[in-house]
């Protein structure tokens, strides 16, 4: 998949590009929001140069072979607002798994942004990627990422006892995933 194709992510309402330094204020914003935090391993930065450090260990993955990682600035079509980030990490084995992310400003919540981008994103792992499975980690208690996840065709296949290290707790996670032969409207 060329660097284009990655980069040109498109869906009805949203414009996927990968993320760079210059989305640095953008991506602290958003990772300072308590609302986003809640379920985010990351916890909140203490400053801008922690989102700093994060940004460039995404930006650093770009440049390994085979490349594992991948992460998008998300916007709006119609406005070019910016209103979150996406993320894929690959198994780059026989397995051919892949496993996405998204975190939207809570300001967009409720709109079937995120159901929009999760399906996005599993038809660039199976389309583009040429996955097996694409699966998606969520702590238990993000009953509005476990519709999302429901909706796009996921199964819930497991629970993760104590795996996410939240705000200073061991939190549960249920494990997602969706097989290149499952059915889908999309």
């Amino acid at each position: 998949m060329s660097n284009s194709e990655i980069n040109g992510l498109e869906s009805e309402r949203l414009i996927l590009s990968e993320i760079e330094m210059e989305d640095l204020e953008k991506l602290h914003r958003l990772h300072s929001i308590p609302e986003v935090d809640e379920y985010n391993t990351l916890g909140i930065p203490k400053s801008i140069k922690d989102t700093e450090q994060f940004l460039q260990q995404q930006l650093e993955a770009k440049s390994k072979t085979p490349r594992s990682s991948y992460m998008w600035k998300v916007v709006l079509r119609e406005t070019g607002a910016f209103i979150g980030v996406a993320g894929f990490s690959l198994s780059n084995n026989k397995f051919k798994l892949g496993e996405i992310y998204y975190k939207l400003d809570p300001v967009y919540w409720g709109k079937g942004y995120a159901t929009e981008l999760a399906k996005r994103l599993v038809l660039l792992g199976f389309n583009d990627f040429k996955l097996h499975k694409v699966e998606a980690g969520v702590a238990t208690e993000n009953k509005k990422s476990v519709k999302v996840l429901e909706k796009i065709g996921m199964t819930r296949e497991g629970l993760r006892r104590k795996i996410l290290p939240i705000r200073g707790e061991w939190k549960d996670n249920y494990h997602y995933a969706i097989v290149e032969d499952d059915p889908r409207d999309y």
